[in-house]
C-alpha cells in the first residue's frame, strides 16, 4: 500500500479518511459558536494531515513560534517526514490557510502500544501551534480537539500532554484534567552533539 495522497498529488503523513466522522458531539460544549475539522468556521481554513509539501507552507516556521527549531533543509524534513511514516503512529495535523498556502496552526498526536492495558494503545499531544495573527477563531481549541478525538477514534485509552502552568486553563476548558498526585512532569534533557542515529 503506498503512501496516502490528495487529490492535488500531495503525500500526507497518514491517511486524510481517519479525520472524517471524528465525534464532535461529545465536545459541543467547548466551542462556541461551534466548528470541526470539517466545518471549521471560514471557507479558506483547511484541517488536514502533514504533507510532505508542507516544508514550503511554512510547517517548520509554524513550529517556530513554538520552541527551538534549529537549521533545517527541505531534505531534512522529507527525510524525518519519511521516518515518521514508515515507523506509523504519528499523526501531525496541520490547520492551512487556503488562501495563502501557509500553514497556521499544528498539533502532533503521537501514539504508543502498550502491554498494559490489555495491550491497550495510549496517545500523548505534542507541539500544539498556532499563529497568533489567527486569535478569535478557536484554533487552538479546533487543532487540539481534532486530534484529541482522533485519538479516540483509532481506541486510544488516553491521551497525555505536558504544558505550561499558564496553559492549565486552556486545556481544562476542553476537557482535560490534572491527574490528583500525578500532576508533575519531568524530564532528562541531553545535549545536542550529534543528529539521532537511524535506527533502521
Amino acid at each position: 500500500m503506498g503512501a496516502p495522497r490528495g487529490p492535488n498529488g500531495d503525500t500526507f503523513l497518514f491517511n486524510p479518511e481517519l479525520l472524517k466522522n471524528l465525534d464532535w458531539n461529545s465536545v459541543r460544549s467547548s466551542l462556541n459558536p461551534p466548528i470541526s475539522n470539517e466545518e471549521p468556521g471560514e471557507p479558506w481554513l483547511l484541517v488536514r494531515p502533514l504533507s510532505i509539501m508542507d516544508y514550503s507552507k511554512g510547517y517548520v516556521q509554524i513550529l517556530s513560534q513554538l520552541t527551538t527549531v534549529g537549521n533545517i533543509s527541505k531534505a531534512d524534513f522529507e527525510r524525518q517526514f519519511w521516518r515518521m511514516q514508515n515507523a506509523g503512529g504519528y499523526y501531525v495535523t496541520v490547520i492551512e490557510d487556503t488562501r495563502s498556502n501557509k500553514i497556521i496552526g499544528a498539533a502532533s498526536l503521537i501514539t504508543e502500544f502498550k502491554i498494559i492495558h490489555s495491550c491497550g494503545l495510549r496517545a500523548r499531544l505534542e507541539d500544539v501551534v498556532v499563529n497568533n495573527t489567527y486569535r478569535g477563531k478557536q484554533l487552538g481549541k479546533l487543532i487540539v480537539l481534532t486530534v484529541s478525538l482522533l485519538s479516540k477514534k483509532l481506541g486510544c485509552y488516553k491521551m497525555s500532554l505536558d504544558c505550561k502552568d499558564s496553559l492549565i486553563p486552556f486545556y481544562k476548558s476542553i476537557g482535560y484534567k490534572l491527574e490528583p498526585g500525578n500532576a508533575n512532569s519531568m524530564v532528562v534533557r541531553y545535549e545536542e552533539t550529534t543528529k539521532p542515529q537511524d535506527p533502521s
